[in-house]
């Protein structure tokens, strides 16, 4: 059995799924096509608590989404490969475009940000991986992905926020234009919403 044959055979053994237990479909559909704005929503909330720590972690991840992102770009342009329900018959429970398959962009960015927050915060990280997995299981479920588009892109998120975060940690230079531009984003920000407490400046001076 070839690599592409296992991967369909994968792909219809969870699929199938839509059809053998229906009362899991909605749940299926509000992950695979909504649960990726909890991620917007956690980001912007970790940003907004104004910790330097959560402030380094938001930048990283955005920063490691966009390599990521990037990458994708590159690999879908290259190895460009059509959509399960474009070549096979198959369960489709959400609509989507007919465009490239491989990889795929929910799964990276789902991991890509869930992994950024399990390098800075362990616990909260574990909660974040489960719904990332979630979302890229989802994708699969409702007929839109391969199960090797989402172990891609899973592994394009994890790789991007490992190797953003090694940056900042073995190159002074990256980390500091990382604190700079926290720091000068504090000083524009401390002027239209004033801390209760002194600011926390995020370089040492």
């Amino acid at each position: 059995m070839s690599f592409t044959q296992l991967d369909y055979h994968w792909f219809q053994l969870i699929n199938q799924y839509g059809s053998t237990l229906p009362i899991l479909n909605p749940i299926m559909r509000l992950l695979a096509s909504y649960a990726e704005y909890v991620f917007y929503i956690g980001i912007v909330i970790y940003w907004f608590t104004r910790h330097d720590d959560k402030r380094r972690m938001v930048a990283e991840s955005l920063l490691s989404a966009c390599v990521a992102v990037s990458f994708s770009g590159l690999l879908a342009h290259f190895f460009y490969r059509d959509r399960p329900f474009v070549t096979h018959h198959v369960i489709q429970l959400i609509s989507h475009p007919a465009n490239a398959s491989f990889p795929s962009d929910h799964a990276i960015g789902a991991f890509v940000i869930a992994t950024s927050i399990w390098i800075h915060r362990r616990k909260d990280g574990k909660l974040w991986l489960v719904l990332a997995a979630g979302i890229a299981f989802s994708r699969i479920w409702t007929g839109v992905h391969y199960p090797s588009d989402v172990i891609a892109g899973a592994v394009i998120g994890i790789a991007a926020a490992v190797l953003i975060n090694q940056l900042f940690k073995r190159s002074s230079l990256a980390l500091k234009w990382l604190t700079n531009f926290i720091y000068w984003y504090e000083a524009v920000e401390s002027r239209i919403w004033r801390r209760n407490e002194a600011p926390q400046s995020s370089v040492n001076k």
